[in-house]
């Protein structure tokens, strides 16, 4: 399976900040945005992966992440001049993709529970069709909606609906089956000028071939497309961190626990961060291993 990270778009919501930097390599606390989704996909199994940027921000991503290959990965970079909508992804990167599954997650987006290694690992095995991953909120008037039968099954998405019919929003997190290429191909803009991924998933849906994960209780689901939103996300991480002591979304560490990296590694990767609490957060986990 192959992995996507749509880090576009021009973080207008977040301006002046944005003006001169990517949205996604802007701090959550002590690490850039960007390793945030990027731990997810690492987490879920998936090791190569495509950051899909606007021409000015990626030389920036390139910088901070290379290759990969310093963390067990292979990274790609390819270029979304515009803003064209999520399904768009999926065009700009139909020959990365090949025959491959995908797991799209968009770089705003953090994610964290327990045990979601492991339902992300189970979610993109053998995968026909797509899966969307739910998350209850208190403003589902604000996303695209759920909408589930008696059964519990997904029977469509309504798009910021004044009268939900659910209060699960679905999140930044999508995994589909290789035809996600052909679909997305033959979708139309709406009437933004976008290609529109509720519009994917919808035909996927209809299809019968759309499953819902719903993330309840232990979990957290995060955007950061506003100055609230991005205080408020690390103002969580910091005080996870700080009262539990483990880092979230550390992408050296993940890397070694899943076998991607040795210890040696881990830790010469924690030296070269020099003094930072990070660093030595990084060399004191590859010396208990």
């Amino acid at each position: 399976m192959k992995g996507i990270i749509l880090a576009g778009g021009h973080g207008t919501r977040l301006y002046p900040i944005t003006l001169g930097i990517s949205k996604q390599i802007l701090p959550v606390y002590d690490k850039p945005m960007i390793y945030y989704p990027l731990s997810v996909l690492m987490l879920a199994g998936i090791t190569d992966i495509v950051i899909i940027s606007t021409p000015r921000d990626l030389p920036a991503f390139q910088r901070l992440l290379g290759d990969g290959s310093a963390i067990g990965l292979s990274l790609s970079y390819a270029e979304q001049a515009e803003p064209r909508g999520l399904a768009d992804a999926f065009l700009v990167s139909q020959h990365y993709i090949g025959d491959d599954s995908v797991m799209l997650i968009l770089g705003d987006n953090i994610f964290h529970g327990p045990g979601f290694s492991l339902m992300l690992q189970h979610a993109v095995k053998e995968v026909d069709g797509c899966v969307l991953f739910g998350y209850p909120v208190h403003n589902p008037q604000r996303y695209g909606v759920a909408e589930i039968n008696g059964a519990n099954e997904l029977v469509d998405i309504q798009e910021k609906p004044e009268k939900p019919r659910s209060n699960i929003a679905i999140t930044g997190l999508y995994v589909y089956s290789n035809d996600v290429v052909d679909i997305a191909g033959e979708l139309r803009p709406s009437a933004r000028g976008e290609l529109e991924i509720t519009d994917l998933n919808r035909a996927y849906i209809a299809q019968r071939r759309a499953e819902l994960i719903q993330l309840g209780r232990g979990f957290v689901w995060l955007d950061t497309g506003t100055h609230e939103s991005l205080i408020e996300a690390g103002q969580y991480v910091e005080i996870l961190e700080r009262r539990q002591g483990v880092r979230i979304a550390c992408i050296e560490e993940i890397a070694l626990r899943m076998g991607y990296i040795d210890a040696e590694t881990c830790h010469q990767l924690g030296y070269r961060l020099g003094t930072s609490p990070y660093g030595r957060y990084i060399m004191d986990v590859a010396s208990a291993r």
